[in-house]
């Protein structure tokens, strides 16, 4: 009938419709084969294939067995409510051995698919293949928007393999599904059997901590933080497809957000890991046989995981306020000691004031002449006390120091209106005649190595500010940039083994994953822009003393040369800068970042130490900072080559021995030495003279004591380096700065008080002071909260909870300590020397 009436259609209406009508009916003959077909072939399959479908209940046992000729379908019904989520467990065990094929398991609900193979397979490191014959699967449970419905699910049990295999399946309700607030939870794990939960955010709760800790440090695991959706992943290869999470061996935390999660809810997931080399642990099995099964053993692990609410805003504004509140009261102690000073310096000045209508015999007091009494006006503190000019205060100073007219200096301080250009730098035209007669004698006296033109020198130290400046230009934006995109890889990604945070005390604010660790570096720039202001107080005062012409200024004291101290200044505020960069995701590819400026600042310390009494000789910027960019090369170097690496470390070794040698040789002989083909003869020959052909002590024994405790220490640390081979070369590399630094500031010191000066009641203050909190610095320094040298996993096993206000770790607390005791340091180094500046350079000695 239809090709009939196709056919009639043809004739009556021409080829259009009629074309039209054979396409059709020849499109559904098409059809009507195909399905023919289809249902022909089912049914010869059908012939062959029984499927068997079951009414199942939960908690019961099924044994059954499974070939190719029959499949199986457990068919399952539970009752669903919108406010109550219950957990389903499927549990299969394969009883039989030495499969063909494994047995396929799916799942079907309303909503999602959930299938597996058991023995279920799971690769490892190099694609090692392990087999689980016990598998435990947790299905997803979607919301429901009906008060209450009864939902249908069904396992479905096929196999290719032709021989009968046993298995056995059980379907369960998950007992504490939903993990309450505060409430600890137990339970185990394994690679086959992983474990997820559900917690909901109750009210007034919007970030909460997500803590799992185990007794066992293995087998490694993952815990994970899921939204609410269909699938969950939680096996080995797939945990990290989405959500947070991280590895870990004893602990483990997380911190999550309400706003992360519009549902308000969240899964926490646990997997237990093939192998343990993700978190520190040795590969079992090696080497590598292709297609070879390896059985894992027991990897089973006992897991507590309880959920907790974090700190509120409150909390927030509370350790905010706390940090402020710390060092602007330091500012505060500043003024207020600055004025106190101040008002006892004018109660002195009054005392020696004569008034009009006495005679300076009816006082029995010294007249004070204008100038003096103009140079003491200006002085407002001991943060000022270059300018300090009295002359009683001269006539009873210790050294001895006798009154000069002006007029003897010589100086003029109209030179001071010309240009100084930087030709002109580490010049001595008037004396280049006996440079080295006076730089080698046996006693050498600060006059001695402050000879040339102050302008000079003080452009020269000027600048060790700007270099340093453009230096942390340079450094600190892409160093900023780069963070920025750590961060934002770490929120994208949710892989929290890219940063080591101590995650039990690592507080979040908008992108920042841990901001109290950021927070707690404000003390470095504050502290340093205070020292700034400091200094730049004394260079005011002293630049006023030198356009007065005066005595003590121009002839009297340690040469006052700020540009170092601006330095350190400058590399203080940087390294809270750059420490505040590190942490926001700290790891050992970032770590100079935290310890780059670090030993700029004992670089730089150690400069201005040697500077306080050889002006003339000390190092210029370029020289300086080449050397310390050297260190930062090698400290790059060590981190990314130097771990276990033998040729490395002998390298370094002879050339950390070679810097010392010369380093020693040039301090030594005050830099009249020349490094050149002939300097082999010149040893030998002093080697004779001094040693074989007589006895004969060294010329200069205060330096050569120095010098052999520096090698010591020195030869010592790189002995210590080329054996243990520490991991951390980074701060090995600053231990020996410090040890340098700590060694030449000793020596400052007990040289210092053995040429018969003394230390003032402000430094000898700051010295006690600096001491005792550089002690507790370390020590909370030395908790060691996380470790970048060990894995991410095993770093966690350091974390700790928040010690001060719920908010600062031990590590906070140590970066407050260590930038008050760097800024106590600096002011050590700006007032250790202010008793000898009434005494005249002649007089003062240098060592």
């Amino acid at each position: 009938m239809l090709w009939r009436s196709c056919w009639k259609s043809r004739h009556k209406n021409g080829s259009g419709p009629a074309a039209a009508c054979w396409i059709r009916h020849g499109l559904a003959a098409l059809l009507w084969v195909c399905v023919t077909h289809l249902v022909c072939g089912g049914a010869a399959v059908g012939e062959t294939k029984n499927v068997v479908q079951k009414d199942a209940e939960f908690d019961v046992t099924y044994n059954d067995t499974v070939t190719s000729e029959n499949q199986t379908i457990y068919a399952f019904n539970h009752t669903v409510s919108r406010n109550k989520t219950e957990g389903v467990r499927v549990s299969v065990d394969v009883l039989s051995q030495g499969l063909e094929s494994p047995i396929l398991f799916v799942v079907r609900q309303k909503q999602a698919v959930l299938s597996f193979q058991v023995p279920l397979i799971l690769r490892g490191l190099y694609q090692r293949k392990y087999p689980y014959d016990h598998v435990g699967r947790t299905l997803c449970q979607p919301p429901s928007r009906a008060a209450s419905e009864t939902q249908y699910f069904f396992v479905d049990v096929s196999t290719l393999s032709s021989q009968g295999t046993n298995y056995q399946l059980r379907v369960s309700r998950v007992e504490s599904f939903t993990l309450l607030t505060d409430k600890k939870f137990s339970f185990t794990a394994s690679p086959s059997q992983p474990q997820y939960f559900k917690y909901d955010f109750r009210d007034g709760v919007d970030t909460v901590i997500v803590k799992v800790n185990s007794d066992m440090t293995f087998p490694c695991s993952v815990m994970s933080v899921q939204d609410i959706q269909c699938p969950v992943y939680d096996l080995d290869n797939n945990v990290a497809f989405i959500g947070m999470y991280q590895t870990m061996t004893k602990k483990g935390a997380i911190t999550v957000q309400r706003k992360d999660f519009p549902s308000n809810s969240f899964y926490v997931v646990v997997v237990v890991k093939t192998e343990d080399e993700a978190c520190g642990g040795p590969l079992r099995f090696y080497p590598l046989r292709p297609d070879e099964l390896f059985d894992a053993g027991n990897r089973s692990k006992l897991i507590d995981v309880v959920v907790t609410p974090a700190i509120d805003s409150k909390v927030y504004v509370m350790g905010m306020l706390f940090c402020l509140g710390i060092f602007f009261s330091i500012y505060l102690l500043t003024f207020l000691g600055a004025c106190l000073e101040k008002k006892r310096m004018n109660k002195t000045r009054e005392d020696y004031l004569i008034p009009a209508d006495m005679s300076p015999a009816e006082t029995g007091k010294t007249p004070v002449s204008p100038d003096e009494y103009g140079s003491f006006a200006d002085n407002g503190s001991t943060l000022s006390s270059e300018a300090i000019t009295d002359s009683a205060t001269s006539i009873d100073n210790n050294y001895g120091y006798m009154e000069r007219s002006l007029d003897s200096v010589g100086r003029s301080r109209q030179e001071s209106l010309s240009s100084v250009e930087e030709d002109d730098y580490d010049t001595l035209d008037d004396i280049n005649s006996d440079k080295n007669i006076v730089r080698t004698k046996k006693f050498l006296y600060v006059s001695d190595l402050s000879r040339k033109d102050k302008r000079v020198l003080s452009k020269k130290y000027q600048i060790y500010f700007w270099n340093i400046a453009t230096i942390a230009v340079f450094y600190a934006l892409p160093v900023i940039q780069l963070v920025i995109t750590y961060q934002t890889v770490v929120n994208v990604t949710g892989n929290q083994d890219i940063c080591y945070y101590n995650f039990l005390c690592a507080h979040p604010l908008g992108a920042l994953s841990a901001f109290n660790n950021i927070l707690s570096n404000v003390g470095y720039v504050m502290l340093g822009l205070l020292f700034l202001l400091i200094v730049l107080k004394r260079d005011i005062v002293h630049n006023r003393a030198l356009v007065r012409n005066d005595l003590n200024a121009l002839e009297c004291g340690i040469p006052k040369h700020f540009g170092l101290f601006y330095a350190m200044g400058t590399a203080l505020m940087m390294e809270g800068l750059l420490s505040a960069c590190y942490h926001v995701c700290p790891n050992y590819t970032n770590f100079q970042f935290d310890t780059s400026f670090m030993y700029m600042i004992a670089g730089l310390c150690m400069l201005k130490l040697y500077q306080k009494r050889h002006p003339d000789i000390n190092a210029s910027a370029y020289t300086a900072y080449a050397c310390l960019a050297g260190v930062i090369f090698f400290s790059v170097l060590g981190v990314v080559f130097g771990r276990g690496n033998t040729v490395f470390w002998i390298v370094f070794s002879v050339i950390h021995i070679l810097a010392t040698l010369l380093l020693s040789t040039q301090l030594y002989y005050m830099g009249r030495w020349r490094l050149d083909s002939g300097i082999m003869r010149r040893m030998l020959h002093v080697i004779y003279t001094d040693f074989i052909r007589q006895c004969s002590t060294p010329m200069y024994i205060d330096r050569m004591v120095l010098l052999v405790m520096g090698n010591i220490v020195n030869w010592s640390l790189a002995a210590y380096g080329l054996i243990e081979r520490p991991n951390d070369f980074a701060s090995y590399l600053l231990a020996i700065a410090i040890c340098n630094l700590l060694l030449y500031f000793a020596f400052y010191i007990i040289m210092k008080l053995r040429s018969g000066e003394r230390i003032q009641c402000l430094a000898l203050v700051c010295i006690l002071f600096t001491a005792v909190v550089w002690g507790f610095a370390l020590f909370f320094f030395f908790q060691g909260l996380s470790t970048w040298q060990k894995t991410p996993a095993e770093s966690r096993e350091h974390n700790r909870d928040c010690i001060l206000l719920s908010f600062f770790d031990d590590h906070d607390i140590w970066h407050f300590l260590s930038s008050i005791a760097m800024f106590g340091s600096f002011l050590v180094l700006l007032t250790m020397d202010d008793d000898v500046d009434h005494v005249q350079r002649d007089k003062i000695f240098v060592f």
